[in-house]
């Protein structure tokens, strides 16, 4: 199955969280499409972003907003009546989630039941893809796989925050999106999990990959924890694909697919923090370096983490096409390109290009 371009031409869409680095790829990805896309988020962080990278204001609706203020994502959604929804907009770092554990919660579990309530009362809406994390399930330390009917967990409260997301998606799946109420079609919900997704166009704080670009700009010696943590790399366009294809399946077959999917990296990308890092500092070269400096009193995070896509694979025909060494080749292209101050929505529609070329699927 690939990305339909029949499918997106003239589709409403509505993204929450496209002023970050994933819901920014998608949102260019969707709009050259033919989708007619509004985006729902709170303002882009920092001097650098995405969202004005791609210069997405001049290609979708952009709107604004807080996804716990109900009334007005409401508002947004019955003008804009979306046939799909992408829920991406959450608090999605793990550090961030000790400091301020309250604010986590609220963003991605309440926040969450609150785009869920504004479907509820938007008849146009027949598909919604809400984003989780691979860090949802309940995290054994061992060396297989995760599948979707693992138990959900988390032991820190990001993680936690994500696995409630997840539970709560599926009470309200039961309960009101089932395949009819009271006589009524209803929406088809599904929930998705991807890896530790890397590309060019993230310039989160605490994130290894942002983390490398700033120090390797600035000349110095980027600073390394948790060299030894084992992590399911992938580029963003590889989970993208995924979502984009189970949204056109929750809409041409319903709720057959509205469940749990994983979209993980292919198992030989499951690699330790350390190995990702040297082989960016290759691909970067000018001589840059790292430094361990691994703080035995840090906050716990996960060691070794793997998801298993088979369901994904057999059921929406959809694979991780682009391996770590590519992923990274990507990333640093698209950093490179954006230091030197070129057309970064060119390059950015040149990289979405190269990957729907080599998965058969709609090229813009």
């Amino acid at each position: 199955m690939a990305v339909d371009r029949s499918f997106w031409r003239g589709k409403r869409v509505l993204i929450t969280g496209h002023t970050g680095f994933k819901g920014g790829w998608l949102a260019l990805w969707l709009t050259q499409l033919g989708a007619d896309v509004v985006g729902y988020a709170l303002p882009p962080v920092g001097a650098a972003h995405l969202f004005g990278a791609l210069r997405l204001q001049e290609l979708l609706r952009h709107e604004e907003g807080d996804i716990r203020d109900q009334a007005h994502l409401l508002a947004v959604m019955q003008s804009h009546r979306p046939d799909v929804v992408f829920h991406l907009a959450a608090q999605a770092l793990v550090r961030p989630s000790y400091d301020d554990p309250v604010e986590t919660y609220d963003v991605n579990v309440m926040g969450s039941l609150k785009v869920l309530e504004c479907v509820r009362r938007c008849p146009s809406v027949r598909a919604v893809v809400m984003v989780t994390t691979d860090k949802c399930y309940d995290n054994k330390e061992w060396c297989w796989a995760y599948r979707e009917i693992d138990p959900m967990g988390g032991h820190d409260p990001y993680s936690s925050s994500k696995g409630a997301m997840e539970l709560m998606v599926a009470s309200y799946r039961r309960s009101y999106f089932s395949v009819s109420v009271a006589g009524k079609p209803t929406p088809a919900v599904a929930t998705v999990r991807a890896g530790n997704v890397i590309g060019g166009g993230d310039w989160s704080e605490g994130r290894l990959v942002p983390d490398l670009v700033r120090a390797f700009s600035a000349n110095a010696p980027a600073v390394i924890r948790n060299r030894h943590a084992v992590r399911p790399w992938q580029h963003v366009l590889q989970p993208l694909r995924g979502y984009l294809q189970l949204a056109q399946q929750l809409v041409s077959s319903g709720h057959d697919h509205a469940e749990a999917w994983n979209f993980g990296p292919q198992e030989d990308d499951c690699q330790p923090v350390g190995a990702l890092v040297q082989q960016m500092t290759a691909l970067w070269g000018d001589g840059r370096t790292w430094v361990d400096q691994t703080d035995p009193d840090a906050p716990h995070e996960a060691h070794f983490l793997k998801l298993d896509s088979a369901k994904a694979r057999g059921r929406l025909g959809w694979r991780s096409s682009c391996d770590l060494p590519e992923a990274l080749r990507l990333t640093v292209s698209w950093y490179r390109a954006h230091s030197l101050g070129q057309d970064m929505r060119a390059i950015s529609l040149d990289q979405i290009a190269q990957q729907a070329h080599e998965d058969g699927d709609a090229v813009p």
